[in-house]
């Protein structure tokens, strides 16, 4: 038997791994465990019905809260509950019917209008820090408009509230939400615009999803605060919007200062004032007395004005007196300098002379001769240096230290080298 109950399972899940059907909810409960199980009936009438069962962890990502008679559309997968054999179909998302389509065409729009750049973080403007007068955009029949009001009227009284009505909800509210817009656009009589409405389903929120609003709120030369829907709604106004608020309370809060913070910012910058005053006051006083006591006694100030011209008097005579004495003392000794330089020059002068003198001297040829030497050359005065340059019976003169002799040459011998 349970062979055969696990073929039937795995035969189905191969089957209807994965499939989508749309119904009407009927018997739902949730577990303290957090499952959820529920009957879904056909959407048309007929008798038919399964159980459906959906785990904590799909469960946790409901956007809307499950109730009976509600006509939902579940993806999941069929399977069988083994310990009773009964067919049953795991549910992975829910969402209500139609809910699917619409997002489709939000994610599309949304994408569009991404490319086109109305999304873009350099399009936000910021708000006026203290707005004179706040508009709102919104239904006059609903709580949301009481809300705001109350809310400006406790923190921001000052606020006055201009009210553009408009329609929110149902097919005629995206035109009427443009014209609203364009309103307060050309009327310019408001600071910062709000456009707010309650919670609810998408279909609800629909019309803050339609194009034409969208490009109106880019188009609007007011900033413009979106606080449409509870904290988990999100819509395409709210991307376009200078600033996005998760409720019409918060939009309210957040458009305009508290008159408690700005009075009390008010009294510290006037505390500060009146400390910066008082610390200007008591100087100037503090100066006038100083002037005052100095016009009292002109005598004095003659006295040590006087005092201080022959201070300077004497400062005057006393550096130039050091000054003279300064130059006499360069002056003595680059005297000094000088004559040293002078007699060292001399001296080396009378060295270099003494020097080239001695090697004059040792060049005189008659020093030479004085050592025993003597000058030979021919009868012509050709000097004779090399006993190749002489002959047998060639007639010679030899100047010597003290005179000149003649001789006649009768033998030659070479040295040999």
């Amino acid at each position: 038997m349970a062979a055969l109950i696990h073929a039937i399972s795995d035969t189905l899940a191969a089957r209807f791994a994965a499939c989508t059907v749309r119904g009407e909810l009927s018997g739902y409960t949730r577990a303290a465990s957090g499952h959820c199980y529920f009957t879904l009936k056909d959407a048309d009438g007929d008798a038919a019905a399964i159980r459906c069962a959906m785990f904590k962890r799909a469960a946790g990502l409901l956007q809307f809260l499950p109730a009976d008679g509600q006509q939902v559309q579940l993806r999941g997968r069929i399977a069988v509950y083994e310990p009773r054999g009964e067919l049953q179909f795991i549910v992975e998302s829910m969402q209500r019917s139609g809910d699917g389509s619409l997002y489709e065409q939000f994610l599309r729009l949304k994408q569009k209008l991404e490319v086109e750049g109305l999304f873009d973080a350099s399009r936000k403007r910021p708000l006026l820090s203290h707005p004179r007068r706040v508009g709102i955009v919104t239904s006059l029949g609903g709580a949301v408009l009481h809300d705001v009001a109350t809310s400006l009227a406790r923190r921001a009284p000052q606020v006055e509230l201009i009210v553009y009505p408009s329609l929110v909800q149902g097919s005629e509210a995206p035109a009427a939400l443009v014209a609203a817009i364009e309103m307060a656009g050309r009327r310019r009589e408001v600071d910062t615009l709000l456009l707010c409405r309650g919670g609810g389903s998408i279909e609800d929120l629909w019309a803050f999803n339609d194009e034409r609003v969208v490009r109106a709120i880019a188009a609007c030369p007011i900033p413009v605060v979106s606080g449409v829907g509870h904290e988990t709604d999100t819509t395409l106004s709210d991307f376009v919007a200078d600033l996005r608020t998760p409720t019409p309370t918060a939009a309210a809060e957040l458009c305009a200062p508290s008159r408690a913070d700005s009075l009390a910012m008010l009294d510290a910058a006037a505390a500060a004032m009146r400390r910066r005053m008082r610390r200007a006051l008591d100087t100037e006083a503090q100066r006038l007395d100083t002037l005052a006591m100095r016009s009292l006694r002109p005598v004095d100030a003659v006295r040590r004005q006087a005092q201080a011209l022959n201070l300077w008097a004497l400062r005057l005579a006393s550096g130039a007196q050091r000054l003279v004495a300064a130059r006499a003392q360069g002056l003595q000794l680059s005297g000094a300098r000088f004559q040293r330089a002078g007699f060292t020059s001399i001296q080396a002068a009378v060295q270099s002379l003494d020097r080239l003198d001695a090697r004059l001297q040792g060049l005189d040829p008659a020093v030479v001769l004085k050592r025993g030497y003597a000058w030979v050359s021919d009868d012509g005065g050709r000097p004779l240096v090399s006993a190749s340059q002489l002959r047998i019976g060639q007639s010679v003169r030899a100047v010597l230290s003290d005179g000149v002799a003649v001789a006649q040459v009768t033998a030659v011998t070479k040295t040999s080298k």
